[in-house]
Formats: structure tokens, C-alpha cells, sequence
């Protein structure tokens, strides 16, 4: 639980601190901007908040690693809702209002993931999660998409080094040692190619 508030709490703050410039600007993720990016961040936000919100019953079905879904090829942008949140980010205008949204439904995240019950069962796309191992699974995002802020101030150790070994999980076996955790995560998702390596395209 303090593992996603300090990731997502530290992503905010490096969003805060971006530069109005800096919106125009490519992010890590291919295809989109830095103010598409914090568009999804706000969405993601959201959709922290519906989740936790969203009870479930039954037995868990997916954990912090299988949450994710394993695609083929990275995405060619063109899934609806990757083309809405580029249209809704344009429709901001003003960077500072983009960031005013991501503080407002981000911090309110933060507050409803520490007040959560860690064993309780929640549901979303259609899986059943505990919220420990919901709020592990943006732990991942958080510090992917902070890497992808491409800003001065780098997610915080020991989020880099939880992702890395998630990370690992899903890819079923260890990155080389001499990766960097950084160089782990860049690599190990295809922001950074490396010649020979197949990367894993997370959805």
C-alpha cells in the first residue's frame, strides 16, 4: 500500500514540475505527446478510484503480475480509447489546468488506496483482485510512466527495483544483472530497443 502511495505521489510531483514546453514534447510512450500522457495518467487516476470502489466476491483471479495482459506487438495507436485520450488531452489547451486534474482525482487516489482494506476483493475488467494486488500492478505503471515524464527527477529506488522484479515475473525469467533497473524497465518494455531482445508490450 505505502509502495503505490509513494510511486503515485512522486509521479505527481514530477508532473507538477514539468514545464509548460514541456507538454508539446514526446514522451516515452511511442505516439504521444507529454500532455497525452498525463491525460491517461488522469484516467488511470479514475480508474484507481472506480476499482477501489468496485467490491467483489469469489476467489482472486488475477494477481499483481497477471494483471497485466500480454500483447503481440506494441500498440499501433489506434485502439479507441488510446485515440480519445489524445483528443481529450488537445481539448485541455492549458497545460496547468491538465496538471490541476491530475493532482485533484491523483491525490484523491493516494488517499483512497491508504484507507483501503490490503485483503479485500475487488473487481475490474472483468478479473477479481485483492487490493494489494491491484494497487502492486500501478505500482508498475507509476513508475513506468514517471521513466516516461523523461524529467530530471527519476522514480524513487525503491519502486524502480519492485517494478524491475515484477517485471521479471511477467517476463518469467531475470534481466542481465548489469542492467540498471532503469535499463531493465526501458529495455525490458521496448521504450529503449536493444538488438536481439524481444520485449514484453504490456495492455
Amino acid at each position: 500500500m505505502s509502495l503505490f502511495a509513494r510511486s503515485w505521489s512522486d509521479l505527481l510531483a514530477a508532473v507538477d514540475n514539468l514545464d509548460d514546453a514541456d507538454f508539446a514534447e514526446p514522451s516515452g510512450c511511442a505516439r504521444w505527446l507529454i500532455r497525452d500522457l498525463v491525460c491517461h495518467l488522469v484516467i488511470d487516476a479514475q480508474d484507481v478510484l472506480i476499482t477501489l470502489a468496485t467490491p467483489a466476491a469469489g476467489e482472486p483471479t488475477r494477481d499483481a503480475a497477471s494483471y497485466w495482459n500480454l500483447l503481440d506487438a506494441e500498440p499501433a495507436g489506434d485502439d479507441p480509447l488510446d485515440a480519445l485520450t489524445v483528443r481529450l488531452a488537445g481539448a485541455y489547451g492549458d497545460p496547468g489546468l491538465q496538471k490541476f486534474h491530475l493532482d485533484d482525482v491523483g491525490a484523491a487516489a493516494v488517499r483512497a488506496a491508504q484507507v483501503a482494506d490490503p485483503d479485500a476483493l475487488i473487481a475490474t475488467r472483468g478479473e477479481i483482485l485483492t487490493v494489494r494486488d491491484y494497487l502492486g500492478a500501478y505500482v508498475l505503471e507509476a513508475t513506468l510512466h514517471h521513466l516516461d515524464l523523461r524529467t530530471a527527477a527519476p522514480p524513487w529506488p525503491e519502486g524502480l527495483a519492485r517494478s524491475r522484479a515484477m517485471l521479471e515475473t511477467i517476463a518469467g525469467k531475470p534481466f542481465p544483472a548489469s542492467w540498471s533497473d532503469t535499463d531493465a524497465l526501458l529495455i525490458g518494455t521496448g521504450r529503449r530497443r536493444l538488438p536481439g531482445f524481444r520485449p514484453i508490450y504490456l495492455g
